[in-house]
């Protein structure tokens, strides 16, 4: 699991009317059974202070083909297919193949 963490020393308006920097790290670490997020190394920051976190966890390990083919026909990346004009090809284009392995 990858954790970022974002913005220590949470943005503010300064009283000049500037926004204030903000600091970024990353780090590793697990959620438990009751979902808190543990890490595995200290964080670098001075004192106490309010954090954003950001948290990025892995997909499933494997999708199916059913999966892939739901996700490719609604993503789009693909809406160049539903052209008319990107329909170059008939049924009765090229020769049939015959596997003789």
């Amino acid at each position: 699991m990858f954790v970022c963490i974002l913005e220590w020393d949470w943005p503010t308006w300064g009283g000049a009317g500037i926004f204030t920097s903000m600091q970024a790290i990353e780090t590793t670490g697990v959620v438990d059974e009751q979902h808190q997020l543990r890490l595995d190394t200290p964080l670098p920051i001075p004192g106490a202070c309010r954090v954003r976190v950001i948290v990025l966890w892995p997909e499933p390990a494997e999708l199916n083909e059913a999966d892939w083919l739901r996700a490719a026909s609604v993503n789009p990346a693909f809406d160049f297919l539903k052209d008319e004009t990107e329909n170059l090809y008939s049924v009765n284009d090229g020769k049939p193949f015959h596997h003789q392995g």
